[in-house]
């Protein structure tokens, strides 16, 4: 799985004009499946977001995470984050997982991390046409994929 994690002050998700999801201080998480993953992919992954200090604390460093902020999660599927780009000008997708697939983890994903967060988890509509609007906070962003565990 692939995660693209985004510090946010405010993020929101709408399709056809209606919004969603929606949360304040916290992670958007752009959330991709390749055919490979596992269930041991989804629970590093909610260890690893649960437990990221990229939140600053009182002298301004990044040291806190989103479970000492309390903060909340909104969770948004976007199979194009496993785009090859090596031949011609149009990305293929073959790395991303069958829709079947990618819905089951997506939906995995977001209840493990409802479970074992116990935090405020708002999330998208798998396969839906979204509109996402954000605020990125700092800037901060992080790409997490589990088979690079770097």
């Amino acid at each position: 799985m692939r995660l693209v994690i985004q510090r946010v002050s405010e993020a929101n998700v709408k399709v056809e004009g209606k919004v969603e999801g929606a949360i304040n201080s916290g992670f958007l998480i752009l959330c991709a499946v390749t055919h490979e993953d596992t269930m041991e992919d989804i629970e590093w992954l909610v260890r690893k977001v649960m437990n990221m200090r990229i939140f600053s604390d009182d002298q301004g460093k990044m040291n806190l995470s989103i479970m000492d902020v309390k903060g909340s999660f909104l969770v948004i599927s976007q199979f194009t984050l496993y785009a090859s780009t090596k031949k011609g000008n149009r990305p293929s997708f073959i790395q991303s997982a069958k829709a079947e697939k990618a819905n089951e983890y997506y939906e995995l994903f977001v209840s493990h991390l409802k479970a074992e967060s116990s935090l405020a988890v708002e999330t998208g509509v798998f396969g839906g046409d979204m509109k996402v609007s954000l605020l990125n906070d700092g800037p901060v962003t992080i790409i997490i994929d589990s088979k690079n565990r770097e």
